[in-house]
């Protein structure tokens, strides 16, 4: 049984992470720390654990195996680092760092330490990913052209049940977060543009503010390749109902889904029957393992995380470059980070 620490409830998937560690058979919730004391204390107590004031306390423990790291992204850097060198394992929300150098940092203490580290990237094992990713692989789309991907909700609308949004407000400062909507939203469509294009070339990004936060509340980030392709990244905080879409353009063929009908689709001339001439659903939608869970095994077996590391440094790269396009108003190259 894997003794595990939850460092902090700062982030809204805390919760999320602390009943996902509950629930599985192998993992165990001993401890929590909070850098707000009262709020560690009180989820503790609800967790019937110990609290710590003091993190390098917590970290000494050796009973202790494994942390979730829920804290302020900006607090990453040192706590994911303090963490690894306590030889603690790490499964950690997105995105691991603001800046490449400090993301770089982090995965050199990481590998040095030989801790098992998995970051939460979770749409990147649904099924309907996984799906379009064998049928790019399979070359029914032809040639990618174009990959569009927008995910948006309502939490920094102000309504009467929500008079400051549904979001908790420390989502939307600047120092804690690094960015608003594109930095928590914008992170799946990035990180499944990167999935299904590669790295891009140089990005380019504009941020709207329109319920005047000093985070942006909506974005639209343009990824260039070297091949003429584009990826198109749009994230949101002020929509008036949850929306998930993705679009996959090839010279051969489309995939579309959308979470309104949860159903992927295909049309491709490099198909027969109906899929040729119309829209097919796509059912055969092969789910992988949670990142969660894929943290634990990674433990229990020794393995490494490889590619969630890889896509989770490319993330990180991709949201500097993109926060610096939209400070600058200029078209960011990624190998000038």
């Amino acid at each position: 049984m894997l003794k595990v620490a939850m460092l902090s409830f700062w982030h809204v998937h805390a919760k999320d992470y602390a009943r996902l560690a509950a629930e599985h058979t192998d993992t165990e919730i001993v401890a929590v720390w909070d850098e707000i004391q009262d709020r560690g204390r009180e989820k503790a107590e609800e967790l019937g654990v110990p609290f710590y004031g003091n993190l390098d306390e917590l970290l000494r423990n050796p009973e202790i195996d494994a942390v979730i790291v829920g804290t302020p992204t900006n607090r990453h850097h040192e706590v994911i680092i303090a963490a690894a060198r306590a030889g603690k394992h790490i499964f950690t929300e997105k995105v691991v760092a603001t800046t490449t150098k400090e993301c770089k940092e982090i995965l050199a203490v990481v590998e040095e330490t030989g801790v098992k580290l998995t970051v939460s990237l979770p749409r990147l094992y649904m099924g309907f990913v996984q799906a379009a990713l064998t049928c790019i692989r399979e070359d029914l789309l032809g040639t990618i052209t174009t990959v569009r991907i927008r995910l948006a909700h309502n939490g920094a609308l102000r309504t009467e049940k929500h008079p400051d949004g549904a979001l908790p407000a420390h989502f939307f400062n600047l120092e804690q977060c690094g960015g608003g909507a594109l930095m928590d939203l914008g992170c799946h469509p990035m990180y499944l543009t990167r999935l299904f294009l590669g790295l891009p070339e140089s990005v380019s990004a504009s941020f709207g503010f329109i319920t005047d936060r000093e985070v942006e509340d909506s974005a639209v980030v343009t990824l260039r390749y070297p091949s003429g392709a584009l990826g198109i990244v749009e994230a949101g905080f002020v929509n008036s109902y949850s929306q998930f879409d993705m679009e996959i353009q090839g010279t051969e063929g489309n995939l579309m889904y959308a979470r309104t009908d949860d159903k992927l689709r295909i049309r491709s001339s490099k198909m027969s029957g109906e899929a040729a001439t119309g829209w097919q659903e796509v059912t055969d939608l092969p789910k992988l393992p949670s990142a969660f869970e894929q943290w634990v095994s990674h433990i229990q077996q020794g393995t490494t995380a490889t590619e969630n590391i890889e896509l989770a440094f490319d993330l990180t790269r991709l949201m500097e470059a993109s926060t610096l396009s939209a400070r600058y108003g200029a078209v960011i190259k990624l190998s000038d980070l």
